[in-house]
Protein backbone atom coordinates (compact mmCIF):
# COMPACT_ATOMS: atom_id res chain seq x y z
CA UNK A 1 0.00 0.00 0.00
CA UNK A 2 0.94 3.62 -0.20
CA UNK A 3 -0.15 4.81 2.51
CA UNK A 4 2.00 5.31 5.13
CA UNK A 5 1.27 6.44 9.30
CA UNK A 6 2.16 9.52 9.84
CA UNK A 7 0.94 11.04 13.48
CA UNK A 8 -2.88 12.50 14.41
CA UNK A 9 -2.91 15.66 14.18
CA UNK A 10 -6.66 16.32 15.05
CA UNK A 11 -7.65 15.78 18.75
CA UNK A 12 -8.88 12.55 20.18
CA UNK A 13 -12.36 11.31 19.70
CA UNK A 14 -13.88 9.33 22.80
CA UNK A 15 -16.99 7.26 23.31
CA UNK A 16 -18.44 7.93 25.92
CA UNK A 17 -21.92 5.84 25.84
CA UNK A 18 -23.09 3.02 23.90
CA UNK A 19 -25.91 0.66 23.37
CA UNK A 20 -27.12 -2.62 21.55
CA UNK A 21 -30.57 -4.69 20.68
CA UNK A 22 -29.12 -7.61 19.00
CA UNK A 23 -31.04 -11.05 18.65
CA UNK A 24 -28.63 -11.96 21.36
CA UNK A 25 -30.76 -9.52 23.26
CA UNK A 26 -31.21 -5.88 24.71
CA UNK A 27 -28.29 -4.03 26.24
CA UNK A 28 -24.16 -4.19 24.97
CA UNK A 29 -23.16 -5.87 27.89
CA UNK A 30 -25.69 -8.50 27.36
CA UNK A 31 -24.28 -8.76 23.68
CA UNK A 32 -21.30 -8.91 24.56
CA UNK A 33 -21.98 -11.32 27.60
CA UNK A 34 -23.25 -14.12 25.13
CA UNK A 35 -21.14 -13.00 22.31
CA UNK A 36 -18.32 -14.56 24.51
CA UNK A 37 -19.95 -17.54 25.73
CA UNK A 38 -20.15 -18.99 22.07
CA UNK A 39 -24.56 -18.14 21.96
CA UNK A 40 -25.54 -17.78 18.61
CA UNK A 41 -29.14 -16.93 16.93
CA UNK A 42 -27.58 -17.33 13.41
CA UNK A 43 -28.12 -21.14 13.66
CA UNK A 44 -31.13 -22.96 12.72
CA UNK A 45 -33.83 -23.97 10.20
CA UNK A 46 -35.09 -20.41 9.24
CA UNK A 47 -33.24 -17.84 6.81
CA UNK A 48 -34.31 -14.93 8.90
CA UNK A 49 -33.98 -14.06 12.58
CA UNK A 50 -35.88 -11.87 14.63
CA UNK A 51 -35.21 -10.81 18.10
CA UNK A 52 -38.01 -12.26 19.59
CA UNK A 53 -37.93 -10.87 22.94
CA UNK A 54 -37.58 -7.18 21.99
CA UNK A 55 -41.17 -5.68 22.70
CA UNK A 56 -41.05 -2.06 21.51
CA UNK A 57 -44.00 -1.04 23.94
CA UNK A 58 -42.15 -2.07 26.82
CA UNK A 59 -39.24 0.59 25.97
CA UNK A 60 -41.01 3.06 24.60
CA UNK A 61 -44.38 4.78 24.63
CA UNK A 62 -47.25 3.44 22.37
CA UNK A 63 -48.25 6.18 20.69
CA UNK A 64 -45.29 6.17 19.33
CA UNK A 65 -44.46 2.56 18.56
CA UNK A 66 -47.89 2.90 16.75
CA UNK A 67 -46.51 5.51 14.36
CA UNK A 68 -42.64 4.09 13.77
CA UNK A 69 -41.25 1.49 11.65
CA UNK A 70 -39.68 -1.04 13.84
CA UNK A 71 -36.51 -0.20 12.95
CA UNK A 72 -36.89 3.32 14.31
CA UNK A 73 -37.66 1.20 17.57
CA UNK A 74 -34.38 -0.76 17.88
CA UNK A 75 -32.63 2.45 17.04
CA UNK A 76 -34.40 4.28 19.81
CA UNK A 77 -33.94 1.63 22.54
CA UNK A 78 -30.18 1.58 21.57
CA UNK A 79 -29.92 5.30 21.62
CA UNK A 80 -31.88 5.43 24.92
CA UNK A 81 -28.87 2.77 26.40
CA UNK A 82 -26.40 4.85 25.00
CA UNK A 83 -27.42 8.14 26.25
CA UNK A 84 -27.90 7.14 29.77
CA UNK A 85 -24.68 5.91 29.56
CA UNK A 86 -23.49 9.07 28.53
CA UNK A 87 -25.18 10.40 31.16
CA UNK A 88 -28.68 11.78 29.57
CA UNK A 89 -32.33 10.80 29.32
CA UNK A 90 -35.28 12.07 27.94
CA UNK A 91 -36.72 15.19 29.82
CA UNK A 92 -33.65 15.41 31.20
CA UNK A 93 -31.28 18.36 31.33
CA UNK A 94 -28.17 17.58 28.53
CA UNK A 95 -24.87 18.04 29.05
CA UNK A 96 -24.75 19.43 25.58
CA UNK A 97 -26.13 22.56 24.09
CA UNK A 98 -29.22 20.93 22.03
CA UNK A 99 -28.33 22.83 18.93
CA UNK A 100 -24.71 21.32 19.33
CA UNK A 101 -25.58 17.64 19.16
CA UNK A 102 -25.53 16.02 15.78
CA UNK A 103 -27.07 12.50 14.75
CA UNK A 104 -25.84 10.28 12.23
CA UNK A 105 -27.92 6.89 11.58
CA UNK A 106 -27.04 4.75 9.13
CA UNK A 107 -29.39 2.17 7.21
CA UNK A 108 -29.50 0.05 4.36
CA UNK A 109 -32.95 -0.79 3.75
CA UNK A 110 -35.38 1.29 5.74
CA UNK A 111 -39.09 0.10 6.99
CA UNK A 112 -39.64 -2.87 4.72
CA UNK A 113 -42.47 -3.96 7.43
CA UNK A 114 -44.45 -0.88 7.24
CA UNK A 115 -44.18 -0.76 3.43
CA UNK A 116 -45.13 -4.43 2.86
CA UNK A 117 -47.94 -4.36 5.63
CA UNK A 118 -49.07 -1.41 3.59
CA UNK A 119 -48.60 -3.22 0.20
CA UNK A 120 -50.91 -5.81 1.52
CA UNK A 121 -53.68 -3.35 2.45
CA UNK A 122 -53.29 -1.71 -1.07
CA UNK A 123 -53.69 -4.75 -3.07
CA UNK A 124 -56.52 -6.19 -0.55
CA UNK A 125 -58.69 -3.11 0.06
CA UNK A 126 -57.84 -0.78 -2.44
CA UNK A 127 -55.89 2.65 -2.58
CA UNK A 128 -57.89 4.45 -0.27
CA UNK A 129 -57.18 2.77 2.83
CA UNK A 130 -53.28 2.96 2.42
CA UNK A 131 -51.99 4.69 5.38
CA UNK A 132 -50.34 7.97 4.85
CA UNK A 133 -47.98 6.86 8.56
CA UNK A 134 -46.29 4.55 5.66
CA UNK A 135 -44.04 6.57 3.64
CA UNK A 136 -42.31 8.92 7.31
CA UNK A 137 -42.79 5.13 8.45
CA UNK A 138 -40.66 3.72 5.59
CA UNK A 139 -38.11 6.48 5.27
CA UNK A 140 -34.79 5.56 5.95
CA UNK A 141 -33.54 8.62 7.78
CA UNK A 142 -36.71 8.45 10.10
CA UNK A 143 -34.59 6.59 13.08
CA UNK A 144 -32.44 9.85 12.34
CA UNK A 145 -35.38 11.84 12.75
CA UNK A 146 -37.32 10.65 15.85
CA UNK A 147 -33.85 10.35 17.34
CA UNK A 148 -33.30 14.33 17.17
CA UNK A 149 -36.98 14.72 18.14
CA UNK A 150 -37.16 12.44 21.01
CA UNK A 151 -34.45 14.08 23.18
CA UNK A 152 -34.12 17.39 21.07
CA UNK A 153 -31.07 17.27 19.26
CA UNK A 154 -31.07 20.51 17.02
CA UNK A 155 -27.72 19.82 15.40
CA UNK A 156 -27.39 18.42 12.07
CA UNK A 157 -29.36 14.93 11.42
CA UNK A 158 -28.78 12.70 8.50
CA UNK A 159 -29.10 9.21 7.82
CA UNK A 160 -26.45 7.16 5.77
CA UNK A 161 -27.37 4.50 3.51
CA UNK A 162 -24.45 2.97 1.73
CA UNK A 163 -25.95 -0.85 2.35
CA UNK A 164 -23.83 -3.14 4.61
CA UNK A 165 -21.47 -0.01 5.87
CA UNK A 166 -24.02 2.44 6.62
CA UNK A 167 -22.90 1.77 10.43
CA UNK A 168 -19.25 1.77 10.41
CA UNK A 169 -19.42 4.62 7.47
CA UNK A 170 -21.96 6.70 10.29
CA UNK A 171 -19.51 6.47 13.10
CA UNK A 172 -16.89 7.98 10.34
CA UNK A 173 -19.16 10.85 9.84
CA UNK A 174 -19.73 11.53 13.19
CA UNK A 175 -15.87 11.36 13.67
CA UNK A 176 -15.51 14.22 10.75
CA UNK A 177 -18.23 16.60 11.85
CA UNK A 178 -16.25 16.91 15.94
CA UNK A 179 -13.47 16.94 13.87
CA UNK A 180 -14.39 20.21 11.67
CA UNK A 181 -16.05 21.70 14.84
CA UNK A 182 -19.72 20.88 13.79
CA UNK A 183 -21.12 19.78 17.16
CA UNK A 184 -19.78 19.01 20.55
CA UNK A 185 -21.57 15.55 20.47
CA UNK A 186 -22.28 12.89 17.94
CA UNK A 187 -25.23 10.15 18.45
CA UNK A 188 -24.11 7.64 15.74
CA UNK A 189 -24.91 4.24 14.89
CA UNK A 190 -27.09 2.09 12.62
CA UNK A 191 -30.32 0.32 13.22
CA UNK A 192 -31.79 -2.71 10.69
CA UNK A 193 -35.24 -4.76 10.81
CA UNK A 194 -35.18 -6.16 6.81
CA UNK A 195 -36.27 -9.77 8.33
CA UNK A 196 -39.04 -9.67 6.31
CA UNK A 197 -40.27 -12.57 3.31
CA UNK A 198 -39.48 -11.10 0.25
CA UNK A 199 -36.14 -9.45 1.39
CA UNK A 200 -35.33 -13.11 2.81
CA UNK A 201 -36.48 -14.17 -0.94
CA UNK A 202 -34.56 -12.10 -2.58
CA UNK A 203 -31.34 -12.49 -0.65
CA UNK A 204 -31.79 -16.34 -1.73
CA UNK A 205 -32.79 -16.23 -4.91
CA UNK A 206 -29.22 -14.34 -4.85
CA UNK A 207 -27.88 -17.00 -3.59
CA UNK A 208 -26.35 -15.27 -0.57
CA UNK A 209 -28.58 -16.80 2.11
CA UNK A 210 -27.70 -20.05 4.16
CA UNK A 211 -30.38 -22.68 2.36
CA UNK A 212 -30.23 -24.15 6.02
CA UNK A 213 -30.22 -21.10 8.34
CA UNK A 214 -26.88 -21.43 9.76
CA UNK A 215 -24.49 -18.65 9.60
CA UNK A 216 -20.87 -20.56 9.74
CA UNK A 217 -18.26 -17.24 8.60
CA UNK A 218 -14.86 -18.56 7.60
CA UNK A 219 -16.11 -22.52 7.58
CA UNK A 220 -15.10 -24.65 4.89
CA UNK A 221 -19.38 -25.20 4.72
CA UNK A 222 -20.21 -22.11 5.05
CA UNK A 223 -22.73 -21.55 1.98
CA UNK A 224 -24.40 -17.84 3.00
CA UNK A 225 -25.36 -15.70 5.88
CA UNK A 226 -28.71 -15.55 8.14
CA UNK A 227 -30.92 -11.97 8.26
CA UNK A 228 -30.54 -10.55 11.62
CA UNK A 229 -32.44 -6.91 12.67
CA UNK A 230 -30.51 -5.06 15.43
CA UNK A 231 -29.31 -1.45 16.49
CA UNK A 232 -26.06 -0.29 17.82
CA UNK A 233 -25.75 3.41 19.10
CA UNK A 234 -22.95 5.20 19.89
CA UNK A 235 -22.29 8.86 21.71
CA UNK A 236 -19.25 10.25 20.58
CA UNK A 237 -17.45 13.44 21.66
CA UNK A 238 -13.73 14.87 21.48
CA UNK A 239 -11.69 13.81 24.46
CA UNK A 240 -11.25 17.38 25.79
CA UNK A 241 -15.47 17.70 25.72
CA UNK A 242 -15.77 14.61 27.97
CA UNK A 243 -13.08 15.45 29.96
CA UNK A 244 -14.51 18.79 31.01
CA UNK A 245 -17.56 17.58 31.71
CA UNK A 246 -15.78 14.42 33.58
CA UNK A 247 -17.66 11.72 31.02
CA UNK A 248 -16.60 8.44 31.82
CA UNK A 249 -14.43 7.41 28.24
CA UNK A 250 -15.30 3.81 26.67
CA UNK A 251 -13.18 3.95 24.17
CA UNK A 252 -11.26 6.04 21.20
CA UNK A 253 -11.88 5.55 17.79
CA UNK A 254 -8.99 6.57 16.52
CA UNK A 255 -9.17 6.11 12.97
CA UNK A 256 -11.68 5.80 9.68
CA UNK A 257 -10.76 5.01 6.23
CA UNK A 258 -13.58 4.22 3.66
CA UNK A 259 -13.27 4.17 -0.38
CA UNK A 260 -15.37 2.42 -3.04
CA UNK A 261 -14.71 -0.43 -5.28
CA UNK A 262 -16.47 1.17 -8.49
CA UNK A 263 -16.39 -2.29 -9.85
CA UNK A 264 -20.45 -4.01 -9.60
CA UNK A 265 -23.19 -3.29 -7.91
CA UNK A 266 -23.01 -6.79 -5.21
CA UNK A 267 -20.00 -8.44 -6.45
CA UNK A 268 -16.91 -6.99 -4.43
CA UNK A 269 -13.49 -5.85 -6.45
CA UNK A 270 -11.67 -9.19 -6.82
CA UNK A 271 -8.58 -8.04 -6.52
CA UNK A 272 -9.27 -6.71 -2.75
CA UNK A 273 -7.43 -3.48 -3.51
CA UNK A 274 -10.13 -0.83 -2.73
CA UNK A 275 -11.22 -2.77 0.59
CA UNK A 276 -7.62 -3.38 1.71
CA UNK A 277 -7.12 0.96 0.84
CA UNK A 278 -9.82 1.57 2.85
CA UNK A 279 -8.06 -0.47 6.18
CA UNK A 280 -4.69 1.00 5.22
CA UNK A 281 -6.40 4.48 5.35
CA UNK A 282 -7.72 3.99 8.99
CA UNK A 283 -4.59 3.02 10.39
CA UNK A 284 -2.90 5.74 8.73
CA UNK A 285 -5.44 8.20 10.30
CA UNK A 286 -4.83 6.42 13.85
CA UNK A 287 -1.39 6.36 13.40
CA UNK A 288 -1.06 2.90 13.90
CA UNK A 289 1.06 0.43 12.70
CA UNK A 290 -1.12 -3.08 12.02
CA UNK A 291 1.31 -4.72 14.87
CA UNK A 292 -0.34 -2.73 17.18
CA UNK A 293 -3.09 -4.44 16.89
CA UNK A 294 -4.69 -7.17 19.55
CA UNK A 295 -7.97 -8.21 17.45
CA UNK A 296 -9.55 -7.74 14.37
CA UNK A 297 -13.75 -8.25 14.08
CA UNK A 298 -14.22 -8.93 10.46
CA UNK A 299 -17.11 -8.21 7.90
CA UNK A 300 -17.10 -12.22 7.71
CA UNK A 301 -20.57 -13.20 6.35
CA UNK A 302 -19.96 -16.61 5.34
CA UNK A 303 -20.63 -16.00 1.84
CA UNK A 304 -17.81 -18.35 -0.46
CA UNK A 305 -16.55 -15.39 -2.17
CA UNK A 306 -16.58 -12.47 0.57
CA UNK A 307 -15.48 -13.98 3.17
CA UNK A 308 -12.41 -15.18 1.12
CA UNK A 309 -12.21 -11.59 -0.83
CA UNK A 310 -11.99 -10.20 2.82
CA UNK A 311 -8.96 -12.64 3.87
CA UNK A 312 -6.77 -11.29 0.69
CA UNK A 313 -7.82 -8.02 1.26
CA UNK A 314 -7.07 -7.97 4.98
CA UNK A 315 -3.48 -9.72 4.37
CA UNK A 316 -2.50 -6.88 1.81
CA UNK A 317 -3.48 -4.50 4.39
CA UNK A 318 -1.76 -5.78 7.34
CA UNK A 319 0.97 -7.93 5.80
CA UNK A 320 0.69 -12.16 6.07
CA UNK A 321 2.70 -12.21 8.93
CA UNK A 322 0.68 -9.73 11.26
CA UNK A 323 -2.68 -11.56 10.31
CA UNK A 324 -1.42 -15.36 11.03
CA UNK A 325 -0.61 -13.75 14.85
CA UNK A 326 -3.77 -11.71 15.05
CA UNK A 327 -6.86 -12.92 16.87
CA UNK A 328 -9.99 -12.54 14.07
CA UNK A 329 -13.89 -13.48 14.72
CA UNK A 330 -17.17 -12.65 13.13
CA UNK A 331 -20.12 -11.17 14.66
CA UNK A 332 -22.45 -12.62 11.90
CA UNK A 333 -22.35 -16.19 13.14
CA UNK A 334 -23.67 -15.18 16.14
CA UNK A 335 -26.11 -12.34 15.21
CA UNK A 336 -26.89 -12.77 11.65
CA UNK A 337 -26.61 -10.68 9.15
CA UNK A 338 -27.85 -6.80 10.22
CA UNK A 339 -27.02 -5.31 7.29
CA UNK A 340 -27.32 -1.20 7.72
CA UNK A 341 -26.40 -1.61 11.31
CA UNK A 342 -23.78 -4.36 11.05
CA UNK A 343 -20.89 -1.80 11.00
CA UNK A 344 -22.04 0.28 14.09
CA UNK A 345 -22.87 -3.07 16.35
CA UNK A 346 -19.56 -5.24 15.06
CA UNK A 347 -17.99 -1.30 16.32
CA UNK A 348 -19.05 -2.23 20.12
CA UNK A 349 -18.54 -5.54 19.89
CA UNK A 350 -14.81 -4.79 19.05
CA UNK A 351 -14.94 -1.94 21.81
CA UNK A 352 -16.21 -4.45 24.25
CA UNK A 353 -14.03 -7.14 23.20
CA UNK A 354 -10.94 -4.61 23.93
CA UNK A 355 -12.95 -3.51 27.10
CA UNK A 356 -13.19 -6.60 28.50
CA UNK A 357 -9.79 -7.77 27.19
CA UNK A 358 -11.97 -10.91 25.97
CA UNK A 359 -12.64 -11.64 22.09
CA UNK A 360 -15.67 -13.55 21.41
CA UNK A 361 -15.29 -16.95 19.08
CA UNK A 362 -16.93 -16.89 15.51
CA UNK A 363 -20.28 -18.36 16.68
CA UNK A 364 -20.99 -21.45 14.10
CA UNK A 365 -16.86 -21.82 12.87
CA UNK A 366 -16.44 -25.86 13.18
CA UNK A 367 -13.94 -26.28 10.53
CA UNK A 368 -12.00 -23.65 8.95
CA UNK A 369 -11.71 -23.09 5.08
CA UNK A 370 -8.11 -24.46 4.03
CA UNK A 371 -8.21 -22.11 1.35
CA UNK A 372 -8.16 -19.29 3.84
CA UNK A 373 -4.72 -20.43 5.59
CA UNK A 374 -2.88 -18.18 7.42
CA UNK A 375 -5.32 -16.75 10.00
CA UNK A 376 -5.75 -16.88 13.41
CA UNK A 377 -9.58 -17.66 13.60
CA UNK A 378 -11.24 -17.15 17.68
CA UNK A 379 -13.36 -20.53 17.64
CA UNK A 380 -14.58 -22.62 20.17
CA UNK A 381 -13.82 -20.72 22.96
CA UNK A 382 -13.23 -16.81 23.98
CA UNK A 383 -9.98 -15.29 23.67
CA UNK A 384 -7.81 -13.25 26.00
CA UNK A 385 -6.08 -10.42 24.21
CA UNK A 386 -2.80 -8.78 24.94
CA UNK A 387 -1.64 -5.60 24.45
CA UNK A 388 0.93 -5.22 21.58
CA UNK A 389 3.95 -2.50 21.39
CA UNK A 390 2.85 0.98 21.12
CA UNK A 391 4.49 2.06 17.63
CA UNK A 392 3.63 5.28 16.24
CA UNK A 393 0.12 5.80 17.37
CA UNK A 394 1.60 6.25 21.50
CA UNK A 395 -1.39 5.52 22.98
CA UNK A 396 0.00 4.81 26.18
CA UNK A 397 0.75 1.27 28.20
CA UNK A 398 -1.22 -1.11 28.05
CA UNK A 399 -3.75 0.14 25.01
CA UNK A 400 -5.51 -2.76 23.20
CA UNK A 401 -6.27 -1.59 19.90
CA UNK A 402 -8.09 -3.45 17.74
CA UNK A 403 -9.54 -2.71 13.52
CA UNK A 404 -13.57 -3.46 12.18
CA UNK A 405 -14.06 -3.75 8.68
CA UNK A 406 -17.46 -3.59 6.83
CA UNK A 407 -18.09 -3.78 2.92
CA UNK A 408 -21.40 -3.50 1.66
CA UNK A 409 -23.40 -3.41 -2.11
CA UNK A 410 -21.98 -0.99 -4.14
CA UNK A 411 -18.88 -1.16 -3.79
CA UNK A 412 -19.14 0.90 -0.35
CA UNK A 413 -15.87 -0.07 2.21
CA UNK A 414 -15.36 1.00 5.35
CA UNK A 415 -12.58 0.55 8.42
CA UNK A 416 -12.80 1.92 11.57
CA UNK A 417 -9.36 1.57 14.21
CA UNK A 418 -10.91 1.91 18.13
CA UNK A 419 -9.07 1.70 21.06
CA UNK A 420 -9.43 1.24 24.73
CA UNK A 421 -6.21 3.43 26.17
CA UNK A 422 -4.63 2.72 29.17
CA UNK A 423 -4.97 -0.78 30.33
CA UNK A 424 -2.47 -1.98 32.81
Amino acid sequence: MSETVRPRAREAVVVTGFGAVTPLGVGADVLHERAVAGASAAAGSRPAVRHADFAPADHLPRALVRRTDRFTHLALVAAGEALARAGHRPGGVPPWRPERVACVIGCGLGGTASFEAQREVYGAEGAEFVSPLMVPQMMANAAAAHLSMRYGFRGESLCVASACSSGAQAVGAGMRLLAAGAADAVVVGGAESAVSDVVAAAFANAGALSPGGTARPFDRDRDGFVIGEGAGILVLETASGAAGRDAEVLGTVRGYGATSDAHHVTAPDPTGGPAARAVALALREAATEPGELAYANAHGTGTALNDRLECEALRHALGAGVLAGLPLSSSKGALGHLFGAAGAVEAIVTLQALRHGTAPPTAGLRRPDPALGGLDLVRGAARKLTARAEGASGGGAGALVGLSTSFGFGGHNAALVLAVEGRS
